[in-house]
């Protein structure tokens, strides 16, 4: 047996874990058209968020908070996506980033229906 295949396992843990690091970053990463698209995307639905608060029959409806909700979580979405990077990142985190905004809207929802924000049926009978 050779003693250079036992001499450095520091060094054989140090080179592979600089191959997993590379391989690791192998990924395609977004190219400037794709950030500038995202942007323009965000920019547009930014718009359509501020345009429906400056519509008084759209605000009164009991749609108006549910579809700024959806909006601001595609948002939310993209952003951590493309920006952050999660979208080439290990399924664990993305889906710790995905489950925690599921509960958040979940739970804001269901404080929404709860404190008579939103009604089902056209409105609580008082």
């Amino acid at each position: 047996m050779s003693s250079d295949s036992h001499a450095h396992p520091t060094a054989q843990a140090a080179q592979a874990h600089e191959t997993a690091l590379h391989e690791g970053a192998e990924h395609e990463h977004p190219t400037w058209a794709t950030y500038k698209w995202i942007a323009l995307i965000l920019t547009v639905i930014t718009v359509v968020e501020v345009w429906c608060y400056y519509i008084p029959s759209f605000v009164a409806s009991p749609f108006f908070i549910p579809i700024l909700l959806t909006l601001s979580a595609v948002k939310f979405a993209i952003v951590v996506m493309f920006y952050m990077h999660l979208k080439y990142d290990h399924a664990l985190f993305r889906g710790l980033f995905v489950g925690s905004l599921a509960v958040a809207m979940i739970t804001i929802v269901g404080l929404l229906f709860l404190f008579g924000k939103v009604a089902l049926g056209g409105g609580a009978s008082h």
